[in-house]
């Protein structure tokens, strides 16, 4: 069974920043898509970037411009660089990642970013 295992997460203030990554627990599986997740409290999960095994990025258009997404496919690892965090990124940041035969996904445990205003 792959385990997607992030970290990085914490308290930082407004305006700062933090950088997650998610390392899935086997580096010789197809990966296609990886991407992060975000759910607040009391609020749905929403999409905050992804990232194709070619290079191809997406963004929120919350986070676009100030997150940064990127990937080692080699060791089926990506991250994300966030920078000019808002009290409005507090949230449980989830990795995700698409296996290439197209079977259910992998999801991270879930790693919680707070920003303090």
């Amino acid at each position: 069974q792959v385990q997607l295992v992030e970290s990085g997460g914490g308290l930082v203030q407004a305006g700062g920043s933090l950088r997650l990554s998610c390392a899935a627990s086997e580096d010789t599986i197809c990966i296609s898509a990886m991407g992060w997740y975000r759910q607040a409290p009391g609020k749905e999960r929403e999409l905050v970037a992804f990232i194709t095994s070619g290079g191809r990025t997406y963004y929120g258009t919350s986070v676009k411009g100030r997150f940064t997404i990127s990937r080692d496919n080699a060791k089926n690892t990506v991250y994300l660089q966030m920078n000019s965090l808002k009290p409005e990124d507090t949230a449980v940041y989830y990795c995700n990642a698409g296996p290439c035969d197209s079977s259910n996904d992998y999801w991270g445990q879930g790693t919680q970013v707070t920003v303090s205003s």
